[in-house]
């Protein structure tokens, strides 16, 4: 309780410095003076909308967002100090489902990471995309057969698949059946567009799994995730603000494309100009996000919480309502992840 009421202090102390610059944002004068991250991450509640996110998995925001309640009959959230458990409504009702279907695969419910901030947006610290309320994690640790208090879900370590003294090597003795029936699970719903895992993950899917193969092309390798899986959805029909990603390359991925993870290019080390240094990067502002997240910023918030939960006074999440068709996908984005915003697996391999 005393974390969560000290993070609460914290957020309205960022709110009080960075409001009165937000109506600067909204004419172009603001990008240096509001840190967006700052501002996103300082709001607790969403806006009294209709569900509709805009921009980009890493750059926008979505109003209406709706939260994943902290615990579920088969899903617990973590982290609960972030206040990151909100989404849209489809990706709330897709973690449902998957929580609910979990079982058929023999695994006993999801641990519950980040979804999105209840504005979206930049994020203090994490993550570069889970802006527009479309992304999700979800832990590598099954769910315990007990509710975890408060404090354990702030301090639970995350446990890597990962063999320490092998590199990109899944350790056999924690990785199960289980863990790939539940990641090709989550790849199987058509409302999901991709699902990242760590690349030795992707190859041991590619080694054993025997089911549809044709789903392995969702499962896409990157760094880090060797502790959770990341589920994205496509942008709801509907959803004219929200761009979306190009479809995964035709075929299952366990191609030259995942081979070159295993080689020691993804992992060097960028070479710099010991005489220039690096330039600071600059803060991304509120006016370089869609200019529809200023006014997501400005708009009233719901009263509470719960009127925007499940069991609460708005229309219930459903996690059983039909999947909506796919919107056509645009053209494609650079990838949405940097090196500094994700850790890297280690060892990292020498150089050759």
């Amino acid at each position: 309780m005393r974390l969560q009421t000290r993070t609460r202090l914290i957020r309205l102390a960022v709110i009080a410095v960075t409001v009165p610059f937000l109506m600067l944002a909204e004419s172009g004068k603001a990008s240096e003076q509001v840190p967006a991250k700052k501002v996103f991450g300082g709001i607790e509640l969403p806006s009294r909308a209709a569900p509709a996110p805009y921009g980009f998995y890493s750059k926008g925001c979505i109003s209406g967002a709706v939260a994943l309640p902290t615990d579920g009959p088969t899903w617990q959230a973590m982290r609960l100090s972030r206040n990151r458990r909100w989404g849209h409504p489809q990706m709330i009702s897709l973690l449902e489902q998957l929580a609910h279907d979990a079982s058929e695969v023999g695994w006993p419910g999801l641990l519950v990471g980040d979804v999105s901030q209840p504005r979206g947006g930049p994020m203090m610290n994490g993550h570069a995309s889970h802006q527009i309320g479309l992304d999700a994690d979800i832990w590598l640790t099954p769910m315990p057969d007990r509710r975890l208090s408060a404090e354990e879900r702030e301090d639970l370590p995350f446990t890597s698949m990962l063999r320490k003294d092998k590199f990109l090597t899944v350790d056999s003795r924690l990785w199960t059946p289980s863990h790939a029936r539940l990641i090709m699970l989550a790849a199987s719903y058509p409302q999901v567009e991709r699902v990242f895992v760590n690349p030795a993950i992707k190859k041991k899917l590619c080694d054993t799994w025997t089911g549809d193969r044709s789903l392995l092309g969702k499962v896409r390798p990157i760094y880090g995730h060797d502790a959770h899986f990341h589920v994205r959805i496509k942008c709801p029909v509907g959803s004219s603000g929200c761009k979306s990603q190009a479809a995964p390359p035709p075929g299952d991925g366990c191609d030259k494309s995942l081979a070159w993870w295993f080689t020691s290019e993804p992992w060097a080390k960028p070479k710099t100009d010991p005489k220039k240094p690096a330039p600071k990067p600059r803060e991304i502002g509120v006016a370089d996000l869609p200019k529809s997240c200023v006014a997501v910023l400005n708009a009233p918030s719901v009263a509470n919480e719960s009127e925007v939960t499940l069991g609460g006074d708005a229309t219930p999440v459903t996690a059983y309502a039909a999947a909506q068709p796919a919107a056509a996908p645009a053209a494609a984005d650079p990838i949405d992840v940097t090196l500094k915003d994700i850790p890297i697996p280690l060892p990292r391999p020498s150089d050759r």
